[in-house]
């Protein structure tokens, strides 16, 4: 068994050792411009089309992180790059989820408990007490209820959030008000005071988070975006900021990244920035969850995890 490994940096060391370790068997090579041996799994992140190009002999690409949206523009500009036997399988969480609830419930109270204000008054050497607010009337909204988005509304819950979760289907998730499709999206964002993104990016969820939307949500809001940097209108962002209507925004991803040294996001007051690092694919985990599925596509079993190339999830 033939597996290449298509990464944007030097990682693949590291992944060689873990996959050697759950399958011993396969030979495992990361790919190199100009390679044409035989494949039979691609793992990929972000790969340039030339490494999946006349991979015949293919089976299954899998994509290392929870997004596909990287893989899927390829197909569109290039179809036949996978034939449709060929499965584009996500990562099902492999330790995604718990990094992924840290991160936003740090966001949310920071906000909530004032931190960032506080944090003023103490460059100004001001002491000065701010109103509280109270966990059960602040609205926190979740775009997108998925293996990531719904164990974070769970866990605003927990914590005695007034949640929202909204999501294309239907979905059910313990003490959270449930929105779907696009007619509830209004209602869904209706004075909402704190808006976490984890869409998918498809065609439909590409700049979703524009100045109509803010304008749904409660003056000086919360913004926090983990989905993706196309999701994002920056210039409404910024305009929602200085008119006031967005508070504070928190973005973990950004259409180019790494983020260019003169974008106007760096030196924001009010954007706190973190490079991609919301939730970090655990390499253990996720290779032991390639490999129990190359057994079971090597059995002729079915798989979780496939994506489905209309819809983009």
């Amino acid at each position: 068994m033939d597996i290449l490994l298509s990464l944007p940096d030097d990682d693949a060391a590291s992944w060689i050792d873990e996959l050697a370790a759950v399958l011993p068997a396969a030979r495992v090579r990361p790919w190199r411009p100009g390679d044409r041996a035989p494949v039979d799994y691609a793992l990929v992140w972000n790969p340039p089309m030339e490494a999946l190009a006349g991979c015949a002999r293919l089976k299954a690409v899998f994509n290392l992180g929870a997004g596909v949206d990287a893989v899927l523009a390829l197909l569109a500009a290039q179809p036949d790059l996978l034939p449709p036997h060929v499965p584009l399988i996500k990562l099902d969480d492999a330790g995604m989820a718990p990094q992924m609830v840290q991160y936003v419930l740090a966001a949310v109270l920071r906000h909530v408990r004032r931190l960032p204000d506080y944090a003023a008054s103490q460059r100004a050497r001001r002491w000065q007490p701010l109103p509280g607010r109270d966990a059960a009337t602040h609205a926190v909204g979740v775009m997108g209820l998925g293996a990531l988005g719904t164990p974070v509304a769970g866990a605003l819950a927990q914590l005695g959030f007034a949640v929202r979760g909204w999501s294309r289907g239907p979905r059910a998730v313990d003490r959270v008000a449930c929105f779907a499709g696009t007619d509830a999206l209004p209602d869904f964002l209706d004075g909402l005071d704190v808006l976490v993104n984890l869409l998918p990016l498809t065609p439909h969820t590409a700049d979703i988070l524009d100045r109509t939307l803010f304008a749904r949500l409660a003056p000086g809001a919360q913004l926090i975006n983990i989905g993706r940097g196309a999701h994002l209108v920056e210039d409404d962002l910024l305009r929602a900021l200085d008119s006031g209507q967005l508070a504070q925004a928190t973005l973990d991803v950004f259409r180019k990244e790494p983020l260019p040294p003169d974008h106007p996001f760096w030196g924001h007051p009010r954007i706190e920035i973190t490079p991609h690092v919301a939730a970090l694919t655990l390499r253990r985990a996720s290779a032991r969850q390639i490999a129990t599925r190359i057994d079971r596509i090597e059995r002729g079993l079915p798989i979780d995890g496939v994506i489905d190339r209309t819809s983009g999830y």
